[in-house]
């Protein structure tokens, strides 16, 4: 039993992680990805998912290294000007992901048990019902619940949708063949979504307050972390892979507020009814997962501003509770509500909106992993960036600031 106690606790944060990045970001708009441009996108959930890796682990070193966060590293060592441009993009960010994460649930919600037979109304309901269930969770249980939630949550989604996946009898050679890097006309906006919802985007900081709050410090642990954020992201690539398959056999209708049903129903065809009803529930767990980890891990991010704001010494700052302090349940309550507007937007609208828009954190933080974790006198000799990584990095702000500007050309141009 304490074998297995130890083992959960070196792959927990990377469950966390996974269980947050998966979800609307993965079941929605690789869904719709795929039903969109077919098996041809399956490359980048693969190169996503390699990507945040690369994100992470530099995330990890530099916090290892120098015991402050990443934003910290950005306010004192890049200047304070940084952190005035992340509350701008921590903000939209919020209603963007928060609008979207509640569309997912109020899908999901409807899907297995709809409050109206108007399917809009119905998934506005369940979006404010999971809204504050999230909220409540979050405010009031403790971590160690939170982990336990998002364990449980993500082994029922991920091996409902890998079952799926498999049954539907995909065309595997169109599957090899979706491995192949390419960027068929029309679907660079899908390759942005599909390669930003993979993994998260701004949650990826949320890293580093969950080793933290496992009382990860240190330099010695970095190897624990490589190991627990590659459980994380192996799982979230075949998540994403699987769901575009399912994705690539469906026609989304009524704009995905049936989606949960469509995909449900591919299901059903090939094993019956039990599993029509399975999927359902796995499909839940993946969108509630995710929504549940973004509800208590973008609130750290607020407080950790607001710490740095206030003049708090570093030595202070490292012993201090960022759960229990105002700013985090101040901005738990504004993500849990304001966002709720965007439950009227059509599901496809505020899901491809929210994938574009999340990804573009990503240039922002590669480039700054570029700069500082490649300062000798910052991180130390033995954790100075590899050239690998420093490739992986470049050719991922080079790729979405492309994909960016041609994802934004194509929705966007008359």
């Amino acid at each position: 039993m304490r074998s297995r106690s130890a083992l959960f606790a070196i792959i927990a944060p990377g469950i966390l992680l996974a269980a947050t990045g998966v979800g609307a970001g993965d079941l929605l708009t690789a869904t719709l990805a795929g039903s969109e441009v077919g098996l041809s996108v399956l490359w980048a959930a693969v190169a996503g998912a390699v990507l945040k890796w690369t994100l992470n682990e530099g995330l990890a070193r530099w916090q290892l290294a120098t015991d402050s966060t990443l934003l910290e590293g950005w306010v004192w060592k890049l200047g304070g000007w940084i952190q005035w441009v992340f509350l701008a993009y921590l903000i939209l960010f919020t209603l963007a992901v928060g609008g979207a994460l509640a569309s997912a649930c109020g899908v999901a919600g409807s899907a297995f048990l709809p409050l109206n037979q108007d399917p809009t109304t119905s998934k506005i309901l369940w979006g404010v019902i999971h809204s504050f269930a999230g909220y409540l969770l979050v405010r009031y249980g403790s971590f160690r619940l939170f982990e336990v939630l998002m364990s449980v949550f993500i082994a029922v989604m991920f091996g409902t949708v890998m079952l799926t996946a498999v049954l539907i009898g995909p065309d595997w050679a169109g599957v090899a063949r979706g491995f192949v890097p390419s960027v068929p006309q029309g679907s660079a906006a899908w390759l942005l979504g599909v390669m930003g919802g993979v993994g998260g985007t701004v949650t990826l900081m949320s890293y580093g307050y969950w080793i933290r709050e496992q009382g990860r410090r240190g330099r010695e642990n970095i190897r624990i972390c490589r190991i627990d954020l590659a459980v994380g992201y192996v799982m979230t690539a075949l998540f994403g892979i699987a769901v575009i398959i399912i994705g690539s056999r469906i026609t989304v209708s009524n704009q995905g507020a049936t989606l949960a049903l469509e995909m449900a129903d591919e299901l059903a065809v090939v094993v019956g009814v039990w599993g029509r009803y399975a999927f359902l529930v796995g499909f839940w767990g993946a969108v509630f997962s995710s929504l549940l980890g973004v509800w208590q891990s973008i609130p750290y991010l607020f407080a950790d501003f607001m710490d740095l704001r206030g003049g708090m010494k570093p030595g202070i700052r490292r012993n201090h509770d960022l759960r229990a302090s105002k700013p985090y349940r101040m901005y738990l309550a504004f993500i849990a509500t304001v966002p709720l507007i965007f439950l009227w937007t059509p599901v496809r609208s505020i899901q491809l909106a929210f994938g574009i828009f999340a990804a573009f954190f990503l240039p922002l933080m590669a480039l700054t992993l570029l700069i500082m974790n490649n300062r000798r006198r910052w991180v130390g000799a033995d954790f100075v960036s590899h050239w690998g990584h420093n490739v992986i990095l470049g050719l991922g702000f080079v790729f979405f600031v492309y994909v960016g500007v041609s994802g934004l050309i194509e929705q966007f141009a008359p």
